[in-house]
């Protein structure tokens, strides 16, 4: 028997439990409830007086939640006439509208299709053609890239909202009246025939709400992934999909999590999948309070708002928690009612866990997830005795594979992509047979992440097959080049990336973001021979004031190896 099997499904639940007695999760049922629906609604009736979610100093509960998400399915079905399976794309950042919005679209028994705020009039326009959105909720900052590409979607109602039309009136006021006419921050736009958010309120709370018959194999999202590496394409998550992660989640870690009792940090944006179930539906499910974060790029913003609560989660990936410890603000607030901090979305440096650590007196935990797995495939044990690493143990329920490029198990200890199959695990791609044949195998999701896994049975991701760099017939991981350069005091962030070489193949070329102005490329070279076999040390250094990123704060490589190869290209 090889190490691949081994350690998978029940086996690998089994080291856990040798390992990690006091954190080993169960096996879970993802059918618990008959659809995200219900699981809603007992959460509503059970914690309606408590808080639901915060922003912009406006609290919602579960019960005014449970009210207005009614009112707002009541509105698609009565006042648009929408039928159970219709898509409905959501278009904004954290408010208080988002949620709202969310569970009236699920309880509508329609399909929800989350969309970046910050796409370009041609991502917008491909997302919408291609899930064939009836209906759309976006705010008013975005209305003119909408303008620009509507005639070409099937999208037939817009429902319009400013940031403060869920706070109270004078404060919803005077932020809508601030962000347009003093920041500047709303671009001219015309929509003739969009109905307000409020309006739709207003409305729907005088309809009738009729309960769809839901099931868990009906579609919940259409979850666009894929836009880093080529044209996004929308995951199909089922309500048991979605069911599933979260009671893998809470398994994992529900221990650390008392119901009733928690306020989580919500800083990433709940159209992403990791925030959508971990914040999202597992603290909704929870009773817990979800603190929304409006704009995370504003770090001091940031810190302002969490120095107002005593949080007791809080989730994010690497360049988050980067950013705030190395924000004067952010290491004075207190941190003793901090519970769970749980990182995801891209490896998390060993030097930020370090800090954390240090700072919070609690280890930042690691996990691996894909939007095809809605998210969650891997976590590390919240009673690990330090940053290993790792991306952990699979979760409960899911079982785990390594393969090569034929699609063979790999050999016991040699690195290969990895495979998952489990509760969480896609339908597919919506109308992409194709995409769907190449990633699903016999119930098999093939990850496109090269993998080990150690005698322990945990997980290390190598990298992504296609960032592999390749010097002299050797694989360079830039993921291990990143790591090393963090550990210097005086780097902010970086990324490496292969580059055409010589006879050698690829030459590894890093960017650095300094955090101390006196660093050199001598000095960074240098400190990588201290940590890195010959081949794997850089031999080009740039130095930048920003690296490019995607909504959530993942680098994007691909951007800087476009850029690399386009300005080696000859003109003309």
């Amino acid at each position: 028997m090889t190490k691949n099997i081994e350690f998978r499904g029940t086996s690998l639940h089994k080291v856990w439990l040798n390992r990690y007695p006091t954190s080993v999760p169960p096996e879970i049922s993802p059918d618990r409830y008959g659809s995200l629906i219900d699981l809603f609604e007992h959460a509503a009736l059970r914690y309606a007086g408590q808080t639901a979610f915060i922003n912009m100093g406006q609290s919602l509960s579960f019960q005014q939640l449970e009210t207005r998400s009614r009112a707002f399915a009541a509105y698609l079905q009565q006042g648009l006439g929408l039928k159970k399976g219709d898509r409905v794309a959501l278009m904004m950042p954290n408010l208080l509208q988002y949620p709202i919005a969310l569970f009236g679209v699920l309880r509508a028994g329609m399909i929800v299709v989350n969309v970046n705020p910050l796409y370009t009039p041609r991502e917008l326009e491909h997302q919408l053609k291609d899930s064939g959105a009836k209906a759309i909720v976006i705010v008013a900052n975005f209305a003119h890239t909408l303008e620009t590409v509507m005639d070409n979607t099937e999208v037939k109602h817009v429902i319009l909202t400013h940031l403060g039309d869920q706070l109270s009136m004078i404060k919803g006021t005077l932020v809508n009246f601030v962000v347009k006419h003093i920041k500047k921050m709303v671009p001219a736009y015309h929509l003739p025939g969009a109905i307000s958010f409020r309006q739709v309120m207003q409305s729907g709370l005088r309809m009738k709400y009729v309960k769809p018959h839901i099931v868990n194999d009906d579609l919940a999202f259409l979850q666009y992934t894929g836009g880093t590496t080529g044209v996004a394409k929308g995951a199909m998550l089922t309500h048991r999909n979605m069911q599933a992660n979260l009671e893998q989640t809470k398994a994992t870690y529900g221990s650390l999590l008392k119901a009733g009792k928690e306020t989580v940090v919500t800083a990433l944006p709940l159209y992403h999948i990791f925030a959508l179930t971990v914040n999202c539906l597992l603290f909704i499910e929870l009773g817990g309070a979800n603190l929304l974060i409006t704009n995370p790029r504003d770090i001091p913003g940031l810190v302002k708002e969490l120095s107002k609560c005593r949080f007791t989660a809080i989730t994010g990936v690497n360049t988050l928690f980067n950013a705030l410890l190395n924000d004067k603000g952010f290491n004075r607030l207190d941190f003793s009612s901090l519970s769970l901090s749980a990182g995801g979305g891209m490896a998390i440096q060993k030097a930020v866990a370090e800090r954390w650590e240090k700072l919070t007196g609690h280890y930042l935990l690691e996990g691996y997830g894909m939007t095809e797995c809605s998210p969650l495939v891997s976590v590390n044990p919240y009673d690990i005795a330090c940053h290993n690493g790792s991306i952990g143990l699979p979760v409960p329920s899911t079982d785990i594979m390594l393969v090569d490029d034929a699609g063979d198990e790999t050999a016991p200890g040699e690195p290969g992509e990895l495979c998952i199959k489990g509760p969480q695990v896609m339908l597919g791609y919506w109308q992409r047979q194709d995409a769907t044949d190449e990633v699903l195998k016999n119930g098999w999701l093939r990850s496109g992440d090269i993998v080990t896994v150690d005698d322990e049975g945990f997980l290390r991701i190598v990298d992504r097959k296609k960032d592999m760099i390749l010097v002299s017939g050797f694989n360079v991981y830039p993921n291990e080049i990143e790591d090393v350069l963090m550990l210097n005091a005086k780097v902010g962030e970086a990324a490496a990336i292969g580059v055409p070489g010589d006879a050698a193949g690829e030459t590894v070329k890093i960017y650095v973001v300094k955090k101390d102005a006196s660093l050199t490329a001598d000095e960074l070279i240098a400190h990588c021979k201290k940590h890195l076999t010959g081949y794997k040390i850089p031999k080009i250094v740039e130095f930048r004031a920003e690296l490019p990123k995607t909504n959530v704060g993942k680098i994007l490589r691909r951007q800087l190896r476009e850029e690399a190869i386009g300005s080696s290209q000859p003109s003309g």
